[in-house]
């Protein structure tokens, strides 16, 4: 009998600075068989996502465990259910799962969830960043009408959705950040921004002032460091500050944390909220967010800016561009 083979993507070694092609490698494995309460999934997409730099390190502060070298990586993927015994799940299923990297997946079977393949106009929609962005500006900074608000790291997969929500939650003025003036004048153009910070352009803080004369009233934060301070230092008296990521840290040259000095007296002395929010004590938004996703794409009033790339041997390349910052939105291989 000959074994149905597939690829997967390994960790060949830790890094020890930036993403490079030489920390891969794709190899050949025997497509699993699975028994009864599992599910065979045969993936057709994945997505990538600036925190697997950090989940390549050996220990991090976040709360996934961190990859082994000489085994495959993980990550969110889409796919089809192929077998399913002893499960509610039927061949064909379009699921979603975390063991992404590889063009077939054993699980078990309460470690997939099922999704509608009629609700997406594009099904990669699933993979998005906005879960994240949705709960960062719902919940994080609690952004409300007539809000003036700063969204750092906005040309990545979260901050160019997060830009587009706090336009349909109100916001009067939506100031973002990012390294690049060719991203500025795309955001500006296409995703709803009003103004746009740029990192290297000069002190951050004077820009935002610029952007913003009367200050802000929510942040969004990717990124941490000089941005964050920079925010705390504009925030009007009530402000909701959230901290949603820290870009600062996850693609720093050396990969360790960066720390930052933080005004206490400035939060005190305003009443400003600084509150850090994660999407696993969130999870009940997530249905909310596919539904509302589903509705903005068809009807035009959000968008889901990506990178597609094809072919698992693409994957590496892809996770690498985007700690690059070469691309605008998210990035999603087709397996």
């Amino acid at each position: 009998m000959t074994l149905r083979m597939h690829r997967e993507v390994r960790l060949t070694a830790r890094p020890q600075g930036p993403v490079t092609d030489d920390l891969f490698e794709i190899v050949e494995a025997p497509v699993p068989e699975p028994g009864p309460g599992q599910v065979l999934v045969r993936n057709t997409v994945m997505g990538v996502a600036a925190v697997m730099r950090t989940l390549m390190d050996e220990s991090s502060v976040v709360p996934v465990p961190a990859y082994q070298v000489g085994e495959a990586l993980t990550g969110p993927a889409l796919g089809e259910v192929v077998a399913a015994p002893g499960t509610g799940l039927n061949p064909g299923d379009l699921v979603e799962h975390w063991l992404g990297w590889r063009e077939y997946a054993l699980l078990d079977a309460d470690r997939v969830q099922r999704h509608d393949p009629g609700l997406m106009p594009d099904p990669a929609a699933y993979l998005s960043q906005g879960p994240t962005a949705w709960m960062g500006i719902v919940r994080g900074a609690e952004v409300r009408p007539g809000d003036t608000v700063f969204i750092t790291g906005a040309a990545g997969g979260v901050g160019s959705l997060a830009g587009q929500i706090a336009r349909l939650r109100g916001a009067a003025r939506i100031i973002g950040s990012t390294g690049s003036p060719e991203k500025a004048d795309r955001l500006i153009k296409e995703f709803g921004y009003d103004a746009m910070v740029i990192r290297g352009a000069g002190p951050i803080e004077e820009q935002l002032r610029a952007a913003a004369p009367e200050g802000i009233d929510a942040l969004f934060d990717n990124v941490g460091g000089e941005q964050l301070q920079a925010a705390i230092a504009v925030a009007n008296e009530g402000a909701r500050l959230a901290l949603v990521g820290a870009l600062s840290s996850q693609l720093s040259e050396d990969g360790k944390p960066q720390t930052v000095e933080i005004d206490t007296l400035s939060l005190l002395s305003r009443s400003i909220t600084l509150r850090g929010v994660a999407l696993n004590t969130h999870r009940d938004l997530v249905p909310e967010w596919h539904q509302r996703f589903a509705e903005g794409l068809r009807d035009g009033t959000l968008t889901f800016p990506h990178t597609r790339l094809h072919g698992i041997e693409q994957a590496p390349r892809a996770l690498r561009e985007l700690t690059e910052g070469r691309h605008l939105g998210a990035v999603v291989v087709e397996l």
